[in-house]
């Protein structure tokens, strides 16, 4: 039945002479519940039912998104796509006769019920004020998304997948001497919400708890251009936003990203290889097929310093005559896939991060770091640094906050000094933002040093 009404689909969206279409649909159930102070704050249920139909015929693509999964509004849908430029059918279109059966696609299940949920948020709670007296306020979520995703296309590739997502998040406001401080973390994992354990609990606040309290004591630096020392792991932000987006491949190919025509180029020192991974088991950037139906799991985009890779959907793929590389992604059914990073992040080196903390003598170890902004065409950007520490002759001294760490992204990877040997994946929520759509994304980064950034 599915075989059929799919292959029905896929003839009305050729319909006007298409030299490829795809349908992708989904049957997503998101459901988050918010305690603070003890108490239930927020609580949300969505669900997101529905399929997309895109035809590419040339340059020009045909978009067309429904909320019906049954047999007239689908082929509704794929005529509507395959209209690119107002062109008439080049043959008369499939009739919509017969049942009006829906697509094979299960309705997702709630995956944890809400009392075990509140539970789990109480227990939060609770280890915060047990963890440190100075805790006076207590804000955590945690938030489950189960989503069943069917996709086929016009070339014979189809798959059902099923993505399960889990989140937690811990917020503690800390009061010491009359003044307050706010701090939190995360955990996010394409897991089921059975990954949240009694010792995930524990970790994240923890880390809520430690990295607020450190604030008390924390200095603001004085401002210049110094080294600044990315600790491993969520300084992996470091990669994503001021480089990462510009291997994508979209803005390469409409010539606006600042790494435009320098495929096969040296683009930085030759201990440093860059990599976007799908292949990460749980990881919030792992992919078994993307939103194109390309299995690719690992892209290496720089080889010891020489850009080797963008990042490809399958449009960007044929302008480049390359194959696609897996990245192909969308927020839901309701848009068209565009190339996008799962997880990104440098490999390790051989320098022990103890040795690389050693070798500065006035800097900036940055630890944590809240948002960030750059523009892509140029390569600058600038990331709101919340935690970190002063590097005084080799070593860790006062804690900093409220930084700002502002540079050129080709110019900060030209920069790189030194390459630790400890990589490390952040595991800490990460939606990444693009045209209007957010996808999950993990990075990562072992601890690098870069000469020279502006700290502001």
């Amino acid at each position: 039945m599915q075989e059929s009404l799919v292959g029905r689909v896929l003839d009305a969206a050729m319909g006007c002479g298409g030299s490829y279409a795809d349908i992708f649909a989904e049957d997503t159930l998101i459901h988050s519940l918010e305690l603070q102070d003890g108490k239930v704050s927020q609580t949300r249920q969505v669900c997101l039912h529905g399929a997309g139909v895109r035809v590419l015929k040339g340059g020009a693509t045909g978009y067309a998104y429904t909320m019906d999964l049954r047999r007239k509004a689908l082929i509704d849908a794929a005529r509507f796509a395959a209209t690119i430029g107002g062109k008439e059918p080049l043959s008369a279109m499939p009739g919509i006769d017969g049942v009006d059966d829906e697509l094979l696609l299960p309705c997702a299940q709630p995956a944890v019920s809400p009392g075990h949920v509140r539970e789990l948020l109480l227990q939060a709670d609770q280890m915060a004020h047990d963890m440190d007296a100075r805790v006076v306020r207590v804000k955590a979520a945690v938030a489950t998304n189960s989503r069943q995703l069917f996709f086929a296309n016009t070339e014979g590739v189809s798959y059902t997948d099923y993505r399960p997502f889990t989140s937690i998040v811990v917020r503690v406001v800390m009061d010491q001497d009359s003044q307050s401080q706010m701090g939190y973390s995360t955990r996010q994992m394409q897991l089921e919400p059975s990954f949240v354990t009694d010792e995930v609990i524990r970790q994240v606040v923890r880390e809520a708890v430690d990295r607020t309290s450190i604030l008390f004591e924390a200095v603001r630096p004085e401002g210049g251009e110094m080294p600044v020392v990315m600790a491993a792991g969520a300084s992996g932000i470091f990669i994503h936003e001021a480089i990462g987006h510009a291997f994508e491949a979209d803005f390469n190919r409409l010539g606006t990203s600042i790494f435009s025509g320098r495929l096969g180029e040296r683009i930085c020192g030759p201990d440093i290889s860059i990599v976007d991974d799908g292949s990460l088991a749980g990881d919030a950037g792992f992919l078994r097929w993307d939103d194109e139906g390309v299995c690719n799991p690992r892209t290496l985009l720089v080889d010891r310093g020489v850009l080797n890779s963008y990042m490809h959907d399958r449009i960007s793929a044929a302008y480049y005559g390359v194959s696609p590389t897996g990245n192909g992604r969308r927020e839901s059914f309701r848009f068209p896939p565009q190339p996008r990073m799962r997880c990104t992040y440098m490999l390790a080196g051989e320098v022990p991060p103890a040795d690389i903390i050693r070798s500065v003598k006035k800097g900036i170890y940055a630890q944590t770091f809240t948002n960030g902004q750059v523009q892509i065409g140029a390569g600058d950007f600038t990331f709101y640094m919340k935690q970190g520490y002063l590097i005084e002759d080799g070593k860790l001294t006062r804690p900093v906050r409220d930084v700002n760490i502002i540079g050129n992204g080709p110019q900060a990877l030209g920069d790189i000094g030194l390459v630790g040997n400890d990589l490390k994946i952040d595991h800490s929520a990460g939606m990444c933002g693009k045209g209007g759509q957010s996808v999950l994304v993990s990075q990562g980064l072992p601890t690098v040093l870069v000469n020279r950034l502006v700290v502001g």
